[in-house]
Protein backbone atom coordinates (compact mmCIF):
# COMPACT_ATOMS: atom_id res chain seq x y z
CA UNK A 1 0.00 0.00 0.00
CA UNK A 2 1.47 3.37 -1.00
CA UNK A 3 1.65 6.34 1.38
CA UNK A 4 -1.25 8.21 -0.23
CA UNK A 5 -3.56 5.18 0.09
CA UNK A 6 -2.44 4.59 3.69
CA UNK A 7 -3.13 8.23 4.59
CA UNK A 8 -6.54 8.10 2.93
CA UNK A 9 -7.42 4.98 4.92
CA UNK A 10 -6.19 6.59 8.15
CA UNK A 11 -8.45 9.60 7.50
CA UNK A 12 -11.37 7.34 6.69
CA UNK A 13 -10.98 5.25 9.86
CA UNK A 14 -10.64 8.38 12.01
CA UNK A 15 -13.77 9.82 10.40
CA UNK A 16 -15.69 6.59 10.92
CA UNK A 17 -14.74 6.53 14.60
CA UNK A 18 -15.77 10.16 15.13
CA UNK A 19 -19.00 9.94 13.10
CA UNK A 20 -20.09 6.76 14.92
CA UNK A 21 -19.61 8.59 18.21
CA UNK A 22 -20.82 12.15 17.46
CA UNK A 23 -22.84 11.79 14.27
CA UNK A 24 -22.32 13.12 10.75
CA UNK A 25 -23.77 16.58 11.38
CA UNK A 26 -21.64 17.24 14.47
CA UNK A 27 -18.39 16.10 12.86
CA UNK A 28 -16.20 18.63 11.04
CA UNK A 29 -13.35 18.15 8.61
CA UNK A 30 -11.10 20.08 11.03
CA UNK A 31 -11.87 17.58 13.81
CA UNK A 32 -11.13 14.63 11.54
CA UNK A 33 -7.85 16.27 10.51
CA UNK A 34 -6.92 16.82 14.17
CA UNK A 35 -7.67 13.17 14.95
CA UNK A 36 -5.19 12.24 12.21
CA UNK A 37 -2.56 14.77 13.31
CA UNK A 38 -3.00 16.69 10.05
CA UNK A 39 -3.75 20.28 9.18
CA UNK A 40 -7.36 20.93 8.10
CA UNK A 41 -6.12 22.07 4.68
CA UNK A 42 -4.18 18.89 4.13
CA UNK A 43 -7.22 16.63 4.53
CA UNK A 44 -8.83 18.21 1.46
CA UNK A 45 -6.08 16.69 -0.68
CA UNK A 46 -7.68 13.32 0.06
CA UNK A 47 -11.40 14.13 0.37
CA UNK A 48 -12.97 17.22 -1.21
CA UNK A 49 -15.84 17.33 1.30
CA UNK A 50 -17.30 15.53 4.27
CA UNK A 51 -19.92 13.90 2.02
CA UNK A 52 -17.06 12.22 0.13
CA UNK A 53 -15.92 10.66 3.40
CA UNK A 54 -19.47 9.48 4.09
CA UNK A 55 -19.65 7.89 0.65
CA UNK A 56 -16.27 6.21 1.14
CA UNK A 57 -17.53 4.78 4.45
CA UNK A 58 -20.63 3.42 2.75
CA UNK A 59 -18.56 1.99 -0.13
CA UNK A 60 -16.46 0.02 2.35
CA UNK A 61 -19.59 -1.36 4.01
CA UNK A 62 -21.27 -2.29 0.73
CA UNK A 63 -18.13 -3.85 -0.75
CA UNK A 64 -17.97 -6.24 2.20
CA UNK A 65 -21.68 -6.94 2.06
CA UNK A 66 -21.77 -7.52 -1.71
CA UNK A 67 -18.86 -9.95 -1.38
CA UNK A 68 -20.76 -11.97 1.26
CA UNK A 69 -24.06 -11.92 -0.65
CA UNK A 70 -22.41 -12.92 -3.92
CA UNK A 71 -20.76 -15.84 -2.09
CA UNK A 72 -24.22 -17.06 -1.02
CA UNK A 73 -25.44 -16.76 -4.61
CA UNK A 74 -22.51 -18.88 -5.89
CA UNK A 75 -23.00 -21.71 -3.41
CA UNK A 76 -24.63 -24.88 -4.69
CA UNK A 77 -25.74 -26.39 -1.35
CA UNK A 78 -29.35 -25.16 -1.67
CA UNK A 79 -31.81 -24.47 -4.48
CA UNK A 80 -31.77 -20.99 -6.02
CA UNK A 81 -34.96 -19.86 -4.26
CA UNK A 82 -33.57 -20.74 -0.82
CA UNK A 83 -30.34 -18.85 -1.53
CA UNK A 84 -32.26 -15.84 -2.83
CA UNK A 85 -34.28 -15.78 0.42
CA UNK A 86 -31.05 -16.09 2.42
CA UNK A 87 -29.53 -13.13 0.57
CA UNK A 88 -32.52 -10.87 1.18
CA UNK A 89 -32.75 -11.82 4.85
CA UNK A 90 -29.01 -11.42 5.40
CA UNK A 91 -29.02 -7.98 3.78
CA UNK A 92 -31.86 -6.86 6.03
CA UNK A 93 -30.49 -8.36 9.25
CA UNK A 94 -26.94 -7.10 8.71
CA UNK A 95 -28.06 -3.54 7.99
CA UNK A 96 -30.55 -3.62 10.86
CA UNK A 97 -27.82 -4.68 13.30
CA UNK A 98 -25.38 -2.12 11.87
CA UNK A 99 -27.75 0.72 12.74
CA UNK A 100 -28.92 -0.84 16.02
CA UNK A 101 -25.29 -1.06 17.19
CA UNK A 102 -24.18 2.30 15.67
CA UNK A 103 -27.20 4.62 15.76
CA UNK A 104 -25.27 7.52 14.18
CA UNK A 105 -24.75 5.49 10.99
CA UNK A 106 -28.40 6.09 10.12
CA UNK A 107 -27.57 9.78 9.77
CA UNK A 108 -24.89 8.92 7.18
CA UNK A 109 -27.40 6.79 5.28
CA UNK A 110 -29.98 9.60 5.30
CA UNK A 111 -27.45 12.17 4.05
CA UNK A 112 -26.27 9.87 1.25
CA UNK A 113 -29.88 9.12 0.32
CA UNK A 114 -30.47 12.84 -0.27
CA UNK A 115 -27.09 14.12 -1.47
CA UNK A 116 -25.81 11.09 -3.43
CA UNK A 117 -28.86 9.27 -4.79
CA UNK A 118 -26.84 7.70 -7.60
CA UNK A 119 -24.73 5.89 -5.02
CA UNK A 120 -27.69 3.71 -3.99
CA UNK A 121 -28.50 3.00 -7.65
CA UNK A 122 -24.95 1.85 -8.21
CA UNK A 123 -25.12 -0.55 -5.26
CA UNK A 124 -28.44 -1.94 -6.48
CA UNK A 125 -26.93 -2.52 -9.92
CA UNK A 126 -24.12 -4.59 -8.37
CA UNK A 127 -26.64 -6.62 -6.41
CA UNK A 128 -28.79 -7.26 -9.48
CA UNK A 129 -25.92 -9.11 -11.18
CA UNK A 130 -25.93 -12.05 -8.77
CA UNK A 131 -29.67 -11.90 -8.16
CA UNK A 132 -30.32 -12.20 -11.91
CA UNK A 133 -27.86 -15.10 -12.11
CA UNK A 134 -29.74 -16.88 -9.29
CA UNK A 135 -33.09 -16.31 -11.00
CA UNK A 136 -31.73 -17.72 -14.25
CA UNK A 137 -30.20 -20.69 -12.43
CA UNK A 138 -33.55 -21.32 -10.75
CA UNK A 139 -35.34 -21.18 -14.09
CA UNK A 140 -32.91 -23.64 -15.65
CA UNK A 141 -33.51 -25.99 -12.69
CA UNK A 142 -37.28 -25.76 -13.23
CA UNK A 143 -37.94 -23.87 -9.99
CA UNK A 144 -38.65 -20.40 -11.41
CA UNK A 145 -40.46 -19.46 -14.59
CA UNK A 146 -38.25 -18.59 -17.51
CA UNK A 147 -37.81 -14.94 -18.43
CA UNK A 148 -36.46 -12.97 -21.36
CA UNK A 149 -34.85 -10.54 -18.91
CA UNK A 150 -33.66 -11.81 -15.52
CA UNK A 151 -32.06 -8.45 -14.70
CA UNK A 152 -35.52 -6.86 -14.97
CA UNK A 153 -37.01 -9.54 -12.68
CA UNK A 154 -34.19 -8.92 -10.18
CA UNK A 155 -34.88 -5.18 -10.34
CA UNK A 156 -38.55 -5.77 -9.58
CA UNK A 157 -37.59 -7.99 -6.62
CA UNK A 158 -35.41 -5.17 -5.34
CA UNK A 159 -38.26 -2.69 -5.75
CA UNK A 160 -40.67 -4.93 -3.88
CA UNK A 161 -38.22 -5.47 -1.01
CA UNK A 162 -36.73 -1.94 -0.84
CA UNK A 163 -38.16 -1.35 2.65
CA UNK A 164 -36.07 -4.24 3.94
CA UNK A 165 -32.73 -3.29 2.34
CA UNK A 166 -31.92 -0.67 4.97
CA UNK A 167 -34.93 -1.01 7.27
CA UNK A 168 -34.45 1.87 9.72
CA UNK A 169 -34.55 4.32 6.82
CA UNK A 170 -38.16 3.28 6.22
CA UNK A 171 -39.65 2.05 9.50
CA UNK A 172 -39.23 1.72 13.24
CA UNK A 173 -40.34 -1.91 13.40
CA UNK A 174 -38.49 -4.48 15.46
CA UNK A 175 -36.36 -7.03 13.65
CA UNK A 176 -38.87 -9.79 14.47
CA UNK A 177 -41.68 -7.81 12.81
CA UNK A 178 -39.52 -6.99 9.81
CA UNK A 179 -38.62 -10.66 9.43
CA UNK A 180 -42.31 -11.59 9.50
CA UNK A 181 -43.09 -8.97 6.86
CA UNK A 182 -40.20 -9.97 4.60
CA UNK A 183 -41.20 -13.64 4.85
CA UNK A 184 -44.75 -12.74 3.80
CA UNK A 185 -43.62 -10.50 0.95
CA UNK A 186 -41.24 -13.17 -0.37
CA UNK A 187 -43.93 -15.85 -0.13
CA UNK A 188 -46.18 -13.71 -2.36
CA UNK A 189 -43.39 -12.77 -4.77
CA UNK A 190 -42.07 -16.29 -5.11
CA UNK A 191 -45.56 -17.65 -5.83
CA UNK A 192 -45.48 -15.46 -8.91
CA UNK A 193 -41.99 -16.64 -9.85
CA UNK A 194 -42.38 -20.37 -9.32
CA UNK A 195 -43.23 -22.65 -12.22
CA UNK A 196 -46.61 -24.33 -11.92
CA UNK A 197 -44.93 -27.61 -11.06
CA UNK A 198 -42.42 -26.20 -8.51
Amino acid sequence: MDEKTATRERILHAAMHRIKHYGYGKTTMAEIAADCGMSPGNIYRFFEAKIDIAEAMARMHYADMQFELAAIARRKDQPADARLREILFKRMRDNFHLVAENAKILEVAEVLHVERPLFANEQLAHERVFMAALLEEGAEAGVFMRSDNYVFVAEMLQSATAKFAFPQLFSQLTLAKLERELEGVLDLLFKGLYTRTA
